[in-house]
């Protein structure tokens, strides 16, 4: 059956929210100590996220720092009717960014580039007073400039290369990453879509690199590296195993966040589930390491594929309940919210053309 395209917005940013947070209360552990504790986490679960505020439980369902860079795309893109820039989104910061957020809810980071956002820099050259040019911030984070673009692959990879240099400096690794998010949520929107396509997409897309960036084609080879030594895993305790000599990086700041690891491990578990939403969630959130960003780039290219309609109704509410409660947040919208005005934006981008054409042609 064919998954109508409101639905594919929706799978996209319930597949990232339900993610994210069900995988936050383990964000960091190895994977064995999510094994002895939990045996496979499938629930959502109270849980403490940074040192400052120890004092905030955090209720069962509460998404996390990327859900709330992602929150600002979003409404970004509701406002503007329309494909974002850089300077959209800035725009955007200095209308909706919670201002006791960063440090809190969001990376500490986020708020000094809150602060530069406040000056007459121009937008696009943020990104390169941030520390850490590879990091996934923008990768787990960019779903929403694929579905502004659903279907066009080439558009959703300028905006990413555009928009994300609000977080990360232009060309960057953490840019060249994130197209890679952004091109297969954009593909895994077309009608026919399936994995294989998307991972088509995503590799001829790699290919343009190597005549943008000198270093990109790294990229192609390192998702190539990780599919071919993934190929016949049947569970994620298989698939994560096989990561242990490849990924391990411990002692520097946001040593298991990079995101040349993170999308890798995403996309094997993407194709490992076969674009399965459920499977993609329960598999990031058991991996270890970063499992909330690897988990919301997997679920959320998953969701564009085939939708929300395995997903548990239990699950969605309690997403939305925790939103309600959480007063750091950059915006209390449902996922209904959220992933509908995403579509009302493209349906009204859409109709925008059509009447120009019809204008052109004088109203044939």
């Amino acid at each position: 059956m064919t998954t109508q395209l409101q639905e594919k917005f929706f799978g996209c940013i319930a597949g990232v929210h339900i993610g994210s947070a069900m995988a936050a209360p383990v964000e960091g552990w190895p994977y064995e100590q999510i094994e002895t504790e939990y045996g496979t986490l499938d629930r959502f679960l109270p849980y403490h996220h940074y040192q400052a505020t120890t004092d905030w439980v955090r209720e069962p369902g509460t998404t996390e720092d990327g859900v709330e860079r992602q929150k600002l795309m979003i409404t970004a893109i509701m406002r503007k009717q329309d494909r974002i820039t850089a300077e959209d989104l800035r725009a955007t910061w200095l209308t909706d960014m919670n201002p006791d957020g960063a440090g809190v809810v969001s990376e500490p980071f986020e708020g000094a580039l809150y602060k530069m956002a406040n000056t007459p820099m121009p937008a696009r050259d943020i990104g390169r007073y941030c520390d850490y040019a590879g990091l996934v911030s923008f990768a787990r984070s960019c779903h929403p400039l694929g579905l502004i673009n659903a279907g066009d692959v080439q558009h959703a990879l300028e905006d990413i290369l555009e928009v994300g240099q609000v977080y990360q400096t232009a060309n960057s690794r953490g840019l060249q990453w994130a197209a890679v998010t952004g091109v297969a949520v954009a593909a895994a929107t077309r009608p026919a879509a399936t994995v294989d396509s998307v991972l088509d997409a995503v590799f001829e897309v790699c290919s343009t690199f190597e005549a943008r960036f000198q270093q990109a084609a790294g990229v192609a080879r390192e998702l190539e590296r990780g599919l071919e030594l993934t190929e016949g895993c049947r569970d994620f305790r298989e698939l994560r195993s096989r990561f242990d000599d490849l990924y391990s990086g411990r002692g520097i700041p946001y040593a298991f966040s990079y995101a040349n690891e993170v999308v890798t491990k995403a996309i094997c578990i993407l194709r490992m589930v076969q674009g399965d939403l459920k499977q993609a969630i329960v598999a990031g959130v058991n991996m270890g390491r970063d499992t909330d960003c690897v988990t919301a780039v997997a679920a959320g290219i998953a969701g564009a594929l085939t939708g929300a309609s395995e997903l548990p109704e239990g699950w969605i509410v309690q997403i939305d309940q925790a939103t309600s409660l959480n007063r750091f947040t950059n915006s209390q919208r449902t996922l209904r919210e959220h992933s509908d005005g995403l579509y009302d934006a493209f349906k009204a981008r859409v109709a925008r053309l059509r009447t120009y054409i019809s204008d052109m042609d004088g109203g044939e």
